[in-house]
């Protein structure tokens, strides 16, 4: 029998971009999951979307927050709802490719991976494709992952049985990054599945695209998260901004 999946998915004013997104979940040619959404009380039409899916799929799961809150609290509402042996991650504006699930569960079989990530694709806004892909390959330790962040969010898939605590850190932005150190100090390393499996949008207003808020939460995790020194903290923050510039 396949062993359940739990999708994490934080949804805010994302009516534009949903749809496809919960598309892309229901062509999975893996079918044992729950699509667990968290609403962060959108101003848009999102809720009546969804609304419109959980009453068609029995495993789609809506849950509302009366306030914003940011994704790190959205997100963490979903993880304490999981009942999947497996934990993955897909943002409400990107997509994954049908395959996505079923290779990977089989891949962290094969490795006996408690943790893995994929590569993946990019695309604009509007959905068109770009001749982009964030490859990945091998494997990462707790080590690596401190000189550059190489785990997508949308490719993240975790075996939720193993870890104890998988809570993500309550910072505004880079908890994800924070969720995979956190959880790297408990297994030894990340399993890289080399194809790409799942497409990145790429939006121009998001907080992702601001590269000198990106440093400040950097630095931040570094500092208040895993309690470095400033030095440090400044080390590493130094190899993240010198491979991103390098885009290695």
């Amino acid at each position: 029998m396949e062993e359940k999946v739990s999708i994490i998915t934080p949804c805010y004013n994302a009516e534009e971009f949903i749809s496809q997104t919960i598309e892309s979940v229901l062509a999975q040619t893996y079918q044992n999951w729950e699509m667990l959404i968290v609403d962060d009380n959108s101003l848009d039409n999102s809720i009546s979307i969804l609304e419109n899916y959980v009453s068609k799929d029995t495993r789609i799961k809506l849950f509302k927050c009366k306030e914003n809150q940011g994704a790190a609290h959205t997100r963490n509402i979903a993880l304490k709802k999981v009942t999947g042996k497996y934990v993955a991650f897909l943002d409400s504006d990107d997509l994954w490719k049908p395959t996505k699930l079923e290779k990977q569960i089989d891949f962290m079989k094969e490795k006996d991976a408690k943790l893995s990530f994929t590569s993946y694709e990019c695309m604009q806004e509007n959905g068109e494709l770009l001749q982009q892909t964030r490859h990945v390959s091998g494997r990462v330790s707790y080590q690596d992952l401190l000189h550059k962040n190489s785990m997508g969010c949308l490719t993240v898939m975790f075996d939720a049985n193993y870890f104890s605590d998988f809570q993500m850190p309550l910072i505004r932005k880079r908890q994800d990054y924070a969720l995979w150190l956190k959880l790297l100090k408990n297994t030894d390393y990340a399993y890289a599945l080399e194809e790409s499996l799942a497409i990145y949008r790429l939006r121009e207003n998001s907080i992702s695209s601001k590269k000198i808020e990106l440093i400040k939460w950097n630095w931040k995790l570094f500092r208040e998260i895993e309690k470095f020194s400033i030095i440090k903290s400044f080390y590493f923050l130094s190899f993240n901004i010198i491979k991103k510039v390098l885009n290695k």
